[in-house]
């Protein structure tokens, strides 16, 4: 069979990998054509289309101002799926310019099946865009258990298949690792670590890290240990280090971008929302979310207005309660991390009780396997 895939993150781009490597087994003569990264090329032996990082237009502003670019990619999406003529149209997450998509697909492709693997979060906003998935989306796989309730009760039946995250972290948890050679090999030394995840964008890294970099000064007992996106050029952090930290020798900051190594041996966290929150809460490493965004406390009073959950990271959305705490907008200051952060670092009642939650959560989503599921589920 053909597929044509299209994700537009680092994310996607490990969740596509993994995909298209479960329909090779089942399937060795299928042909790919996809719009991805690295990982994806590795897995389906053909380079991308167009990578994902040149796709990564974050905010309504960035795209107003990518809009031509947007529509170029766009055109050029449409013209390699007639050229292709794929059975099988797998779109993963990236839900603005992937129901745009779907929807041309139905229209002038129409033999083609469009499946989408990691549904958008209409239940946190934008709940509209369920009209188009109705109309131009054939199947619709899910990575929540919460989402099969949620669209059900609107009339559109979806299958959960399990978390990817559980997938790439179990398969992680399972290959040996020596955690005196990995601190050797990143010149850490024998102190507790905390981890930075500023995300995976430029614009939010940019925005993020220099209150997680200022928070360092305050634990001299602690390593704090930046965790660099893949894709993001160390330089970029370099830059923003030395525009904070004039004088770097008064603090030990290092990289890696081994972050699901990192977060094995991290005793904290303090994480950018996203996909980075579950996968440090399926490493058992309490955190503090964090998220800086333009407009500060204005945004913030618009936030029920456009969002639909009390909460923005994952892990608090899958417990529907307060498991971490989220530091959000004009909220996130150096004094208020640095509040949240000590009574986690200790092992005292609050750090326990995130545990606690913790393996609630990793319950909740179910055993590895879900790029095999769905995979099994896209062959029939």
């Amino acid at each position: 069979m053909r597929y044509f895939l299209i994700v537009g993150e680092a994310s996607g781009d490990l969740h596509g990998s993994r995909l298209i490597a479960e329909l090779r087994r089942r399937d060795p003569e299928a042909q790919f054509r996809f719009f991805g990264g690295d990982l994806m090329a590795l897995s389906a032996g053909v380079e991308p289309i167009v990578h994902y990082r040149n796709m990564a237009f974050m905010g309504f502003v960035n795209v107003l101002l990518n809009i031509d670019k947007i529509f170029r990619l766009q055109r050029l999406a449409e013209h390699e799926l007639l050229d292709f003529k794929p059975d099988k149209v797998v779109l993963i997450d990236y839900p603005g310019f992937n129901l745009r998509f779907a929807k041309f697909v139905k229209r002038n492709l129409p033999s083609a099946e469009v499946d989408y693997y990691i549904a958008p979060k209409l239940w946190a906003w934008k709940e509209y865009r369920l009209k188009s998935i109705k109309r131009y989306v054939d199947r619709m796989f899910t990575i929540f258990p919460f989402e099969t309730e949620w669209f059900g009760s609107r009339g559109y039946q979806v299958e959960y298949v399990g978390n990817p995250s559980v997938d790439s972290v179990s398969a992680f948890m399972a290959q040996p690792f020596d955690d005196a050679k990995f601190r050797a090999e990143h010149n850490l030394d024998s102190r507790p670590i905390v981890a930075l995840l500023a995300g995976s964008r430029r614009q939010e890294i940019r925005s993020c890290l220099p209150i997680m970099l200022q928070l360092a000064g305050l634990y001299p007992d602690y390593q704090f240990v930046i965790a660099a996106a893949p894709g993001i050029n160390p330089e970029f952090y370099r830059e923003i280090i030395a525009e904070n930290f004039p004088k770097l020798s008064t603090f030990n900051f290092q990289f890696s971008t081994f972050t699901y190594s990192l977060l094995r041996i991290a005793h904290a966290a303090v994480v950018n929302s996203g996909t980075a929150t579950l996968e440090t809460a399926l490493f058992r490493v309490p955190q503090v979310v964090v998220y800086k965004v333009f407009g500060g406390r204005l945004t913030m009073l618009l936030k029920p207005l456009l969002i639909k959950t009390p909460w923005v990271s994952l892990v608090n959305i899958i417990a529907q309660r307060e498991v971490v705490t989220e530091l959000l907008a004009h909220n996130y200051t150096l004094e208020r991390t640095d509040a949240e952060l000590r009574p986690i670092l200790s092992d005292g009642d609050r750090r326990q009780q995130i545990l606690h939650f913790y393996d609630e959560i990793i319950r909740t989503l179910g055993p590895a396997g879900a790029d095999a599921r769905c995979a099994e589920l896209i062959m029939k």
